[in-house]
């Protein structure tokens, strides 16, 4: 369910009643108490006030005061709203014993523990069937001569591992063919000096086992176990009305279950539209992702829904006081009850922006410092 917390209306400013000079009524107002969705909630209840005509609005007596005051100021509205996400790891990746061999599964990590470069992801036959990072699975068995990407792949992570003696690029030489055999002898394998698909699992980073496919004495064939990534994610399926809520880079605000808010920062927004539900009652959504630096603050929490609150709009510099400043003019829009000393006055104004309970503010004589009324 998605809430709004503000929201911009533009209220027309009162109309001239149009008096000569010397002819002012005393007019009625009514006090603002607040906003509720587009419609600005007015309580009950008068407050006297004189007329706009032709010259200076005269002051009220004494008896007018407002029971407290604010001050008109020049500040930043941010206008906010508030989505459902549920963090988690993200999506998942299964992986497939490679190779049709009928290897036996001899050992299997735990699920929710963390497997990264150079550690087994599980082993068939005792073999490990090892970890390594990159962007592209292998596709071939690598040997003296192959030249590629998949043997940079290759190259970078016996590098970041610790072996040495050849040259990090795209050419296969009897050099890596020898890193690779001290590799394959400190893992216990068969010191082949190539790499085949079957011996490798090939991830963007550390991965955390989510599901075991086989158990142990299993037939190494097919799917084996699922993997996510490691850094907790909050994922948002967004209303597509509402994607200018979410531009990447954008901070946005992760409240969990037990309220506590945390900071988080929009990583991607989905390019692709999902629909789902019935032919009468279809939501069309994109994913976004918001990531959260400090997972600390995240606690223990794994898969749990929790509120995002998303900037949808920011006006800055602009003058606003409290929503409850604003009072209803008999003659239509809305005003504010200027206190000067012991006079008051009231003055015209034209509404902008709705936040929290401010309200952005514009008119002849409405400026940075001036006072005005509002209810205790």
């Amino acid at each position: 369910m998605t809430t709004t917390t503000a929201r911009t209306e533009d209220l027309a400013p009162p109309a001239d009643p149009g008096k000569p000079a010397g002819r002012r009524d005393r007019r009625r107002v009514r006090t603002a108490a607040g906003v509720c969705g587009a419609a600005l909630v007015v309580v009950a209840g008068t407050v006297a006030a004189v007329g706009f005509g032709d010259g200076d609005t005269p002051a009220t007596a004494r008896a007018d005061l407002p029971p407290a005051t604010a001050t008109v100021a020049k500040t930043t509205l941010t206008q906010t709203e508030t989505v459902d996400g549920t963090l988690g790891y993200g999506d998942t990746t299964v992986v497939k014993a490679r190779g049709g061999t009928n290897a036996t599964v001899t050992w299997l990590p735990a699920e929710g523990s963390t497997v990264s470069r150079g550690r087994p992801v599980y082993k068939a036959d005792s073999d490990p069937v090892v970890l390594l990072y990159g962007s592209a699975p292998l596709y071939r068995t690598l040997e003296p001569g192959a030249e590629g990407a998949d043997v940079k792949l290759v190259e970078r992570n016996l590098s970041a591992l610790g072996y040495d003696g050849f040259t990090v690029d795209d050419e296969y030489t009897s050099a890596t063919a020898d890193a690779v055999r001290d590799w394959q002898d400190d893992l216990g394998l068969s010191e082949t000096g190539t790499v085949a698909p079957a011996q490798v699992v090939v991830a963007t980073g550390r991965i955390r086992v989510t599901a075991l496919q086989l158990a142990l004495g299993d037939t190494a064939n097919g799917p084996v176990l699922s993997y996510s990534g490691t850094t907790r994610t909050v994922t948002v399926h967004l209303d597509v009305d509402k994607q200018e809520l979410a531009k990447k880079g954008i901070a946005a605000t992760v409240e969990l279950p037990d309220g506590t808010p945390v900071k988080g920062t929009v990583t991607s927004v989905g390019t692709v539209a999902t629909t789902t539900g019935t032919d009468n009652q279809q939501t069309t959504t994109i994913d976004v992702t918001v990531t959260v630096a400090d997972q600390k603050k995240l606690g223990t929490l794994d898969e749990a829904p929790v509120d995002v609150i998303l900037q949808a709009e920011q006006r800055r510099d602009v003058l606003a006081v409290p929503v409850n400043a604003l009072v209803a003019l008999a003659e239509g829009g809305y005003g504010l009850q200027a206190v000067d000393g012991s006079t008051t006055r009231y003055v015209a104004v034209k509404t902008g922006m709705f936040a929290g309970n401010k309200v952005e503010v514009s008119g002849t004589g409405v400026t940075d410092g001036l006072v005005v009324g509002v209810p205790r």
